[in-house]
């Protein structure tokens, strides 16, 4: 059965790491063992080496997305990827979501460089729809302060935005990050352009039966974020939940993401009907 990875990250030789084409490789041996059939992956920015990493430059926003290119061309059966950007440079962001869009870009990144309902996203988010880009969202689970060098969002602030944008589809990411998950879960319930990403490194007993029963089934979607180990122990648990059928399984490991994404830009078209 397929297998689609909707929040991966891989690095380049400008974030500051002497191993990054290590960690790169290990991403993709793991995700061979795993079954993982597509990578949909980020770079954002430098990481924080030569601009901060929820508040980057356009110059490192435009070099990541230009290695994320690149990857995308040598892992071409593997590998997707969303533009970054930050919408607190309104044309670049615009400018660069185009550019990548047209260079197979198959979704938007937004990390933590502007609370999610900010009106700063409605442009974004509105080209975003035209081009048919899911937007994944960097999200804390429950935000009950501030936090430093990040304009944290939660699922609140999320689905205000994505009430506005009803032609989008976002995907909360990571609902094992940190915080209050089932906050989260009931916060988006009226928002059914939301997905939940089931990426972090939270593994916590009962986060995906209380996922599916608050959302269901159609609106999860399988990721790992960094921690691939983590990812490894959510989709094993998949099965271990008891609410799930086959075809519930099936759709968090590949269809709902088919579905958000087009199964024709994963490489899927065709598979199991869709």
């Amino acid at each position: 059965m397929p297998l689609v990875d909707v929040h991966a990250h891989f690095l380049y030789a400008e974030c500051g790491r002497a191993d990054w084409a290590e960690v790169n490789a290990a991403r993709m041996r793991a995700g061979a063992t795993m079954g993982i059939t597509c990578h949909i992956a980020s770079i954002l920015g430098s990481f924080g080496f030569t601009s901060p990493t929820y508040f980057p430059s356009p110059a490192d926003v435009t070099a990541g997305n230009d290695a994320m290119l690149a990857i995308c061309e040598r892992e071409a059966t593997h590998v997707r990827m969303y533009a970054t950007v930050n919408p607190n440079y309104t044309e670049h962001a615009l400018g660069e979501i185009e550019r990548c869009a047209a260079g197979g870009a198959v979704g938007v990144k937004l990390a933590a460089s502007r609370r999610a309902d900010d009106a700063l996203l409605d442009p974004i988010c509105s080209l975003a729809a035209e081009r048919r880009l899911p937007v994944l969202h960097h999200i804390w689970q429950h935000r009950t302060r501030e936090w430093p060098s990040q304009e944290i969002s939660d699922g609140t602030d999320l689905a205000r935005l994505a009430q506005r944008h009803p032609r989008t589809w976002f995907i909360l990411a990571h609902i094992g990050g940190g915080g209050d998950y089932q906050h989260s879960f009931h916060a988006i319930s009226g928002a059914p352009n939301i997905m939940l990403d089931i990426s972090g490194s939270g593994v916590d007993r009962g986060m995906l039966d209380g996922a599916v029963r608050c959302v269901g089934a159609q609106r999860i979607v399988f990721g790992t974020d960094v921690t691939m180990e983590t990812g490894l122990a959510k989709l094993r648990a998949l099965d271990a939940t008891g609410l799930l059928s086959a075809r519930d399984t099936e759709d968090i490991r590949w269809g709902n993401a088919a579905r958000v994404f087009g199964a024709d830009r994963l490489g899927m078209a065709g598979i199991g009907g869709r």
